[in-house]
Parts: structure tokens; C-alpha cells; sequence
């Protein structure tokens, strides 16, 4: 697909690849008898989640990514986020990326959730001064208010969500990387993060999306990229990506 932005994501012939062991010692005594005959690797597969990827997202677009469970998505996601390294291929990012993948990733479960803020800010790369003047903005939007001062080992998946999502999005990174994750709490906020989100994109924040939702894609998305049997077999527009997803899971 031809680009006339900066370019901020470049994906090139990235595969990944993760091993699982077909056999493991089921007992204390199976694993020192095994030790004692010098077996101390086991059997493995090789289970392939993405193959020979590559496109490039400019500065400001908007991307979908939709494909069915277990197509490679998320493990995309991971990858350009940083918590994976592939197997094969090249990740090349400009700017600060604030990625919501999962539940509590990247928070401690002792920590309060103000706590939690500072933390997640600082591996983002954000300065004391830079999250003491987002954190009103950021309890505000989450809705936590009193919460916040609680360990967040006690909040719900939507208290999780609710504080993941305000840190991303008020820390002005110029990347954000949307998980499913936003299918989790009331529908409510999921409204109010929708609109956060197109709020962001035209102030030029680029943002990559994944999601089952056709309806998401062709409202909100400038792009789709369609993700099946772990390769890429779709980039180009909203309304054709979402008609070929479709096809692929009537």
C-alpha cells in the first residue's frame, strides 16, 4: 500500500515462532531419573504464530487489525510493542509507543493505582513532572476516584481497563497500540474510549487497533489489515478488509 506520511512503524518479513515441549517429567522421580540418564532437554514442536510479515503504518493512521482467534494479532501487537522478539524479520518503531495488550500488564498487584500510574509512566519513559500534571485528567477519566488509593490486586477487569486505558491515553505518546481489551468493562466506557480514541487521531496520534468489530473498523479506521492463518493476506481499505474478514469467518 502506498504511503505519503512519515513513516513510524516498519514490519519487514517478521515471523514468529514459539516452542512447545511435547514432554516434561510428571514427577519429582521422573525428573532426577531423567537428570541421572543426562537427559536435560525434552521434546519440542515448533508452533509458527506469524509468517513473513511486513507493511509500514505512517504518522496519524488510524489501522485496524482484524483476524479470527488465534490468527497472530495479538502476538503482532507484542512485537511491536516490544514484549516479543521475533524470530526472523525486523521491527522498526519512531516514538514512544503506549500499548494496551492485556489486563494488568505492566502493573504490580501490591501497588496502589496511583502507584501504578508512576510506574507504568516511567516505563513508558515519562518523568515524575510530566505524570504528576496527567494525573488528575488520567483518575478523572477512569472513574476510579477513591480507588485509586487501593492495591489494585483488588480491583475488577474493568477497574483494570479503566486505569490501563487512561494511562495510555493521556501520556501523549505519539503511538497506541489497542488490544481487544476494550471489550471489557461497561458499555458505557467503552463509548467514552471510542471517542478518546477518535479525539487522539485527529490530533494526529497514530493508532493500531485490534479488533472483531466490522462496524469499529469501517466507522473509525483509515485502514485494515486482515491477518489469517498467520500471515498477512489483506492491506488497504476499511470497507474492502472488513468484507474479506467476513468472508473468512461466515
Amino acid at each position: 500500500m502506498k504511503k505519503n506520511k512519515e513513516t513510524v512503524i516498519s514490519v519487514n518479513h517478521l515471523s514468529k515462532d514459539f516452542n512447545f515441549s511435547n514432554e516434561r517429567p510428571t514427577s519429582l522421580k521422573s525428573y532426577m531419573t531423567q537428570m541421572m540418564k543426562g537427559q536435560f532437554s525434552f521434546p519440542h514442536q515448533t508452533f509458527k504464530v506469524l509468517e513473513d510479515v511486513s507493511f509500514e503504518i505512517g504518522k496519524g493512521e488510524f489501522v485496524g487489525i482484524m483476524g479470527k482467534n488465534g490468527a497472530g494479532k495479538s502476538t503482532l501487537l507484542k512485537l511491536i510493542s516490544g514484549i516479543y522478539t521475533p524470530t526472523s524479520g525486523t521491527i522498526k518503531t519512531e516514538g514512544v509507543i503506549a500499548p494496551l495488550i492485556e489486563l494488568g500488564a505492566g502493573f504490580h498487584s501490591e501497588l496502589t493505582g496511583i502507584e501504578n500510574i508512576y510506574l507504568n509512566a516511567s516505563i513508558l519513559g515519562f518523568g515524575k513532572k510530566v505524570t504528576e500534571e496527567a494525573l488528575p485528567k488520567i483518575i478523572e477519566f477512569s472513574d476510579l476516584h477513591e480507588h485509586v488509593h487501593r492495591t489494585i490486586k483488588n480491583y475488577s477487569s474493568g477497574m483494570l481497563v479503566r486505569l490501563g486505558f487512561s494511562i495510555a491515553v493521556h501520556l501523549d505518546a505519539p503511538i497506541l497500540l489497542v488490544d481487544e481489551v476494550l471489550a471489557v468493562g461497561d458499555v458505557n466506557f467503552q463509548r467514552k474510549c471510542i471517542a478518546k480514541i477518535e479525539e487522539l487521531h485527529k490530533k494526529g496520534r497514530t493508532i493500531i487497533l485490534i479488533t472483531h468489530n466490522p462496524e469499529a473498523v469501517r466507522t473509525h479506521c483509515n485502514r485494515c489489515i486482515v491477518i489469517d492463518d498467520h500471515k498477512k493476506i489483506f492491506d488497504g481499505s476499511p470497507q474492502e478488509g472488513v468484507a474479506i474478514y467476513e468472508a473468512k469467518n461466515a
